[in-house]
């Protein structure tokens, strides 16, 4: 029989959400060419008697196996292959810099601005300033081989054979992972259809969030080969038209979730067909048959499903008619220079640069000039835990200790019981596989993967066996000290910066789109787009606030208190969404001064998130016609005013 904890040691809220796994599938394909990927190398190094290469070369693999995260097979060319340039000229400045010194610290420094800069540019450019920095500090802190070249082609060649087990299957599997993405967002929009109009309301907003991520990550697939085509692939043109054909669809929903009645099944099960015929490129199929509309809530349905099947079924599409629901991709060389000059000009990404300077500075001065058996562990530890893109800095250092005690368990038995030479590479095939298969439960389980597998490739070139283990324990908890202090504790980030004005920005963006929406011309396609911004924005600041409730009080306390009005704004967008789908089936359009309202009420609520630290309850009067389609809107705004605003 389980016994509750006694109130005094019942772990903290934030403590419980940093150790809970998060669920995702395992990637099996990732598996096996993590496995094959890293081990290959290392025995190719030791048929050749050289094995201090075959570990150079696996652990350029290993970077290669992190970075191996995406679908199509185009943005593993650039997830993978980016990165690795980077890290050669991390390992390369790093090798230059080994041993001299004050030369040292001030090089690792220099390339931890530089790292922490372009770091804020994107998700690649973030795994690439990541990579370079990571790179130069093993340069910085390990007797490489000679010549000085030798270690930046091993490193970047096992990375790049990665990449090419990676790429293996491209020409058999062409256009297939976007295929497959764009058919997975007609699947979840259907799940989506079949919970709207229940009363099962937490359901439905958690499946329109798994809607508006697959929307993203489709859009993402979609739009990155096209601006490399410029439309000229009939394939891309296709998915993208039928993208776009079932936004009208998500744009019903709301609506049909508002009626509060249950769309018939046959509406989910019309669009899982259509999803079946887009994954499997299909344009035969019999007529639709949906039930007879009687609301204009089923007339916009139904009319949106109607044009989505007579997208999907359409032979050919015709690219000039294609609008790219985001915006058209800007050609590479502007989205360079604009990413160069957002960089430069920028005020965040100078404080993050100067923020992982100091640290790695801090922990590089200690590894060279202080005369105690440190090793570059400190700075590694350093370089992974502080990576605020990649969630919080408090819940990464906890994790990473955590997650090296666990690994170094594993070591333990791996060093102890595996002689090195041949043995070492069975061992790295079971090891290996663990990355990727791990990495999606979360920072501590990867950590807790990659620590034994970097132990193993430390031990084959420096031989020291278990005498690496306790060292490597508490050069990581020295690292996770210093990030902590110099990287956390003396940063404090005002909340209203780092979590508020991006709210307010949002509310502000939503007064906006019910102008939009609304206005005496309404625009179709500008409409679309800001819709379509507003959730992505959305989507990143709900994933903000999760970060911010692993950290402890007040930070966490701060995320908890103000989440309910996250969920307050996600749903004043559906409200205008809906009201909006309504207006163009057959409702009485609203009045000016209604609309004018709502935003002026939503531009105060903006007002007041931008300007306060904490929350003030203020109670709103809004009121108007009897059975308008604002209604739903005015009681969603009234709702979200009264959980903050200024005094």
């Amino acid at each position: 029989m389980s016994r509750e904890f006694p109130i005094g040691l019942t772990p903290p809220d934030w403590l419980v959400r940093n150790l809970k796994p998060q669920q995702a599938p395992v990637n099996r394909a990732a598996v096996a060419r993590a496995a094959v990927g890293m081990a290959l190398p290392l025995a190719l190094g030791l048929a050749a008697g050289r094995p201090a290469y075959g570990a150079l070369a696996a652990m350029g693999a290993l970077s290669g196996v992190i970075g191996d995260t995406a679908d199509a097979y185009r943005m593993r060319i650039i997830n993978i292959a980016v990165p690795q340039l980077f890290g050669a000229v991390g390992v390369t400045l790093g090798t230059l810099a080994y041993g001299h010194g004050w030369y040292a610290v001030a090089a690792v420094t220099a390339v931890a601005l530089l790292s922490g800069m372009i770091s804020t540019i994107g998700a690649v450019a973030s795994v690439s300033g990541l990579l370079l920095l990571l790179n130069c500090v093993v340069g910085a802190g390990l007797p490489l081989p000679s010549p000085w070249w030798l270690a930046p082609v091993l490193m970047t060649g096992g990375g790049l054979l990665v990449l090419l087990l990676a790429l293996l299957a491209w020409p058999l599997r062409a256009g297939i992972p976007e295929r497959t993405a764009v058919a997975g967002t007609y699947r979840t929009v259907a799940d989506l259809l079949a919970i709207a109009g229940t009363d099962r309301v937490e359901e439905y907003e958690e499946a329109r969030r798994v809607v508006t991520q697959s929307l993203n990550q489709s859009y993402d697939l979609i739009l990155a080969r096209r601006a490399r085509h410029h439309g000229r692939s009939p394939e891309l043109t296709r998915m993208l038209a039928q993208l776009n054909a079932i936004t009208p669809v998500i744009e019903a929903a709301p609506a049909a979730h508002l009626a509060a009645r249950p769309l018939p099944p046959e509406i989910p099960g019309a669009l899982r067909l259509l999803a079946d015929a887009v994954a499997s490129d299909r344009t035969a199929l019999p007529p639709l048959r949906l039930p007879v509309p009687t609301t204009e809530t089923a007339r916009a349905v139904d009319h949106a499903l109607r044009h989505t099947a007579e997208v999907v079924t359409a032979p050919d599409v015709d690219p000039r008619g294609i609008d790219d629901r985001l915006g058209r991709p800007a050609t590479l060389r502007i989205r360079t220079a604009r990413a160069t000059r957002n960089v430069v000009l920028s005020a965040n990404s100078w404080r993050y640069g100067v923020r992982l300077a100091v640290c790695i500075g801090a922990a590089q001065a200690l590894v060279s000039l202080v005369p105690v058996p440190r090793s570059y562990w400190v700075a590694l530890t350093v370089t992974f835990v502080l990576k605020p893109d990649f969630g919080s800095v408090f819940s990464r250092a906890l994790l990473r200790a955590l997650g090296t005690v666990a690994g170094l368990v594993v070591a333990a038995v791996v060093l102890a019981e595996v002689p090195l030479g041949w043995w070492d590479v069975p061992a790295l095939l079971l090891l290996a596989p663990l990355i990727p298969a791990l990495t999606p439960r979360g920072y501590g389980y990867q950590t807790a993967a990659i620590t034994p597998v970097i132990l193993l490739l430390s031990d084959i070139l420096n031989h020291q066996g278990t005498a690496l283990l306790l060292p490597r324990l508490n050069d990581s908890l020295l690292g996770c000290a210093i990030s902590l202090t110099a990287g956390y504790l003396l940063w404090p980030e005002s909340w209203r910066t780092r979590v508020g004005d991006r709210l307010a920005d949002a509310v502000a963006d939503t007064a906006a789109y019910v102008e939009a929406a609304f206005g005496p011309a309404p625009d179709a396609s500008a409409q679309h787009r800001m819709r379509r911004r507003l959730y992505r924005d959305l989507s990143v600041i709900r994933t903000e606030f999760q970060r911010a409730l692993t950290e402890p009080p007040p930070t966490g306390r701060r995320a908890a208190a103000w989440w309910p009005l996250v969920v307050a704004v996600e749903r004043i967008v559906d409200a205008t969404t809906a009201a909006r789908v309504r207006v163009r089936h057959g409702a009485a359009p609203p009045s000016t001064a209604e609309v004018a309202q709502v935003t002026l009420q939503l531009r105060e609520l903006s007002e007041g998130v931008r300007s306060q630290e904490t929350l003030v309850a203020v109670r709103t009067d809004l009121t108007g016609p009897a059975g308008s389609v604002l209604e739903p809107l005015r009681q969603e705004v009234a709702a979200a005013r009264a959980i903050a605003s200024p005094r």
